[in-house]
C-alpha cells in the first residue's frame, strides 16, 4: 500500500466522522429549538402567545414589570401539584383576568383583577385546585366565552 492510498482512506474515515458529529449536532439543535418555541394557550379556539413563569422568582415577580400586553398574549404559571394558589396584583400597571387551570380544563375565572390603588392588595385565590394559571388583559375571559370547563390546549410547553 502506497502513502496516497492509506492517506486517502484515513481521510475518508475522518470525513464521515467529522460528518456524523455534525449531523448529530444539527439535530440536537434542531430538537432543542422547537421544544423552546413560543408556548401556547388555546381555549375556544382562541389563543395566546405565553411566556412561562416556571422559577419561584419568575412567578413571584409575574407581569408586575410588564407595561402591557398585546390583546393575545399573557403569561402562564405552571406548578408541580394542583393546589390553592394565591395572586395579588402588587406592582401592576393594568387589569387582568386571572384563569386557573387543573388539567385541561379551566375550573376558575377571575375578571377584571384591578390595578391596586393603595397598600391594600386584595389576595384571589380559587374555588378549587389548580396546577395551571393563565393571565390575560382584563375582559378577554367574557369576550372569548371562557368559562368554567372551558377545555386547554397548551403547545410547546
Amino acid at each position: 500500500m502506497n502513502r496516497f492510498s492509506f492517506f486517502l482512506r484515513e481521510n475518508i474515515r475522518l470525513l464521515l466522522g467529522l460528518t456524523v458529529v455534525i449531523f448529530v449536532v444539527i439535530l440536537v439543535g434542531l430538537l432543542i429549538i422547537g421544544r423552546t418555541g413560543n408556548t401556547k394557550v388555546a381555549i375556544n379556539d382562541n389563543e395566546f402567545s405565553v411566556k412561562v413563569a416556571q422559577s419561584a422568582q419568575e412567578k413571584q415577580i409575574g407581569l408586575s414589570e410588564t407595561k402591557e400586553l398585546d390583546e393575545n398574549e399573557g403569561m402562564l404559571f405552571v406548578f408541580d401539584n394542583p393546589d390553592h394558589y394565591s395572586f395579588w396584583m402588587k406592582g401592576m400597571e393594568f387589569p387582568i383576568d386571572i384563569i386557573y387551570i387543573k388539567g385541561d380544563k379551566v375550573v376558575t375565572i377571575i375578571p377584571n383583577a384591578a390595578v391596586p390603588t393603595n397598600d391594600n392588595l386584595t389576595v384571589y385565590q380559587p374555588t378549587t385546585e389548580s396546577d395551571k394559571v393563565l393571565e390575560v388583559n382584563a375582559g378577554l375571559a367574557k369576550k372569548y366565552n371562557i368559562k368554567e370547563g372551558s377545555t386547554v390546549r397548551i403547545e410547546n410547553l
